[in-house]
C-alpha cells in the first residue's frame, strides 16, 4: 500500500540579490537535505528576488531557512497577482480555514510592507495596508512584539533606471522564518583570528557547505585547507572537519602574516584557533601537512563531503613534493629547519587527482564541491572535468574579470569506485581539452597586463 503524499503548500521565498547563479543550487540542495525535492512546478524567475515554492510542510520551510544564506525570508503565501485587484481576488479565494487560526481576537499582529526597486512614503504604505480591511483581522495590532507578522511584498522590476508607477507583481503572506544572512557578518574574514592570502569569503563558504549538503555528524575534508575557512562553515552546521595542505607554515601558523601592519603571525594564529573563536573547536579533527598528489589515506576511509578551493596560481602557486631527480622548482625552508623540495603541480593534474580521490573516498551520495578557474573566451562545458563515479549536480560562475572567472562545481558520488576507474579519465577523448587549465595563470596575467596597458594609454589621452 502506497504512503499518502502530503499536499504541497505554497510559500514565497524572498532572496538576496547577490551570487544569483548560486541561489537555485543552494535551495535545491537544502530542500533535498530536508527530505523534500525541487519539483518542476515551482514558479521561478532565476534573477528575481521572489520565488514561489511548493513545499510539503511549514517544518520543512523552517528547516530550509535554518541553513540558507542566499534567502532572506520565507512566507506562507496567501495571495499574489500582477495588480492590486488580482492580489485582492487571490486573497478572497484563499481557504478561510487556513487563514482564521492566525486572525483570532486573542492574537496580536502587524503588517509589514517590502518593496523591491522602489521606495514608498509612509502615507503610501498606510494606504496599501488599509486596502486590506476586507481580511477578517480580529486581533490587536502590536508593532513591537506581535504573534503574527504579515507582509505585503511588491516587485517593481529589475531595472533601476525604468521603475514602473505600479508594481509588476504583488504578494501577501504570513512570515514564517528568516534565513541565515547574519552569518555573513558574524563570520566575516575581517574579524577572523587567522587568515591568509586566499581565505574564502564567509558567504561563499556557507554556500559551498550548503551545496555539499553538509549536516550534523558528517566528516568533511578539505585537501587544500589553507587557513581553514571552509572548515569553519561546515563545523557551524555540526560536521566534524579535517584538512591537509602542503604548506608547513600555514598548517602550523608560522611565518609572515597576511594582515596589513603585521609582519609575523602570532603564537596562536592557526586553524584550531579559528574554530575556537566561533565555539566550534569540538568539531575540529586535525590538519596535516601532506601532498595531495601522494596518497596518505588508507583504503576505505570515507568522507561525507569534500569541500575545497584548489590553488590555481594567482595568489598561491600549486605545488607538490618533488625529488632531486625531477626538474626541481625550488627548495624551501620553513621554521624549525623544515625543508622540502617542491615541483609544479599542473591544474589538470590537480583536478584529475581531486575527482579520483572523491570517487574513491566519498560515501555513496556524498558530494565534492570545488572551484574551477576558467579563461572565459575559451570556456565550453566540455572542459569541466568528469569521472564515471561522479554526477555533475551544479556549475555556477563567479566573475573575476572580463576574461576570467571561477566556477563552483558540485558533484555527487553515484557509483562505487572500482579498480578500472583508477585512470578512466585517460581514456576520455576530452583529455586534451582539460590540459588547457594548465595555462590559466599565463592567460590571467596576460589579461591584466593588457588592461593596465590600455588604462595607461587612456590616461595619456
Amino acid at each position: 500500500m502506497a504512503l499518502a503524499v502530503p499536499p504541497l503548500r505554497r510559500y514565497l521565498l524572498l532572496l538576496a540579490q547577490e551570487h544569483l547563479e548560486f541561489r537555485l543550487p543552494e535551495i535545491t540542495s537544502l530542500l533535498s537535505l530536508c527530505g523534500g525535492q525541487f519539483s518542476g512546478e515551482q514558479e521561478i524567475r532565476v534573477n528575481s528576488p521572489f520565488w514561489i515554492l511548493n513545499i510539503p510542510s511549514e517544518e520543512m520551510a523552517r528547516g530550509l531557512m535554518k541553513r540558507t544564506v542566499c534567502a532572506k525570508s520565507i512566507f506562507e503565501l496567501w495571495g499574489h497577482g500582477k495588480s492590486a485587484g488580482e492580489l485582492y481576488a487571490s486573497l478572497k479565494n484563499y481557504p478561510a480555514d487556513k487563514m482564521l487560526p492566525y486572525l483570532q481576537s486573542d492574537s496580536t499582529y502587524k503588517v509589514h510592507i517590502h518593496t523591491f526597486n522602489k521606495t514608498l512614503t509612509q502615507a503610501q504604505k498606510i494606504k496599501k495596508i488599509d486596502a486590506l480591511e476586507f481580511l477578517p483581522f480580529k486581533g490587536k495590532v502590536n508593532l513591537k512584539n506581535p504573534e503574527h507578522v504579515f507582509w505585503i511584498l511588491e516587485d517593481y522590476g529589475m531595472n533601476p533606471n525604468d521603475v514602473p508607477e505600479e508594481p509588476i507583481h504583488l504578494y501577501f503572506g504570513r512570515w514564517i522564518a528568516d534565513g541565515q544572512r547574519e552569518l555573513i557578518e558574524s563570520y566575516s574574514v575581517k574579524k577572523r583570528h587567522f587568515i591568509g592570502n586566499t581565505s574564502m569569503d564567509a558567504c561563499l563558504s556557507f554556500i559551498m557547505a550548503n551545496h555539499g549538503r553538509v549536516k550534523p555528524n558528517d566528516i568533511v575534508y578539505d585537501p587544500f585547507v589553507g587557513t581553514g575557512g571552509l572548515l569553519i562553515s561546515s563545523a557551524h552546521f555540526g560536521a566534524y572537519v579535517c584538512g591537509t595542505d602542503i604548506d608547513y607554515n600555514t598548517i602550523h601558523g608560522l611565518g609572515k602574516a597576511s594582515r596589513k601592519n603585521q609582519k609575523w603571525r602570532g603564537p596562536d594564529e592557526n586553524i584550531r584557533a579559528n574554530l575556537r573563536q566561533y565555539g566550534l573547536e569540538k568539531y575540529y579533527l586535525d590538519a596535516l601537512v601532506a601532498d595531495f598528489s601522494r596518497p596518505v589515506w588508507r583504503t576505505g576511509m570515507l568522507f561525507d563531503a569534500i569541500i575545497t578551493d584548489p590553488p590555481y596560481g594567482i595568489r598561491e602557486a600549486p605545488r607538490r613534493m618533488g625529488s632531486q631527480k625531477e626538474t626541481v622548482k625550488s627548495v624551501e625552508r620553513s621554521t624549525e629547519n623544515h625543508f622540502f623540495v617542491s615541483s609544479s603541480y599542473h591544474l589538470s593534474d590537480i583536478f584529475f587527482d581531486l575527482l579520483k580521490f572523491g570517487a574513491e573516498h566519498l560515501v555513496m551520495g556524498g558530494r565534492l564541491v570545488y572551484w574551477l578557474p576558467i579563461y572565459r573566451p575559451e570556456y565550453t562545458e566540455e572542459i569541466i572535468p568528469r569521472h564515471p563515479c561522479l554526477k555533475l549536480i551544479s556549475n555556477c560562475e563567479q566573475l573575476l574579470s572580463s576574461h576570467t572567472s571561477r566556477r563552483l562545481i558540485t558533484m555527487e558520488k553515484v557509483k562505487e569506485f572500482k579498480d578500472q576507474d583508477e585512470n578512466s579519465y585517460l581514456l576520455d577523448g576530452q583529455y586534451m581539452l582539460y590540459r588547457g587549465h594548465n595555462s590559466f595563470r599565463e592567460k590571467y596575467f596576460s589579461g591584466v597586463t593588457k588592461r593596465i596597458a590600455k588604462e595607461e594609454k587612456d590616461n595619456q589621452k
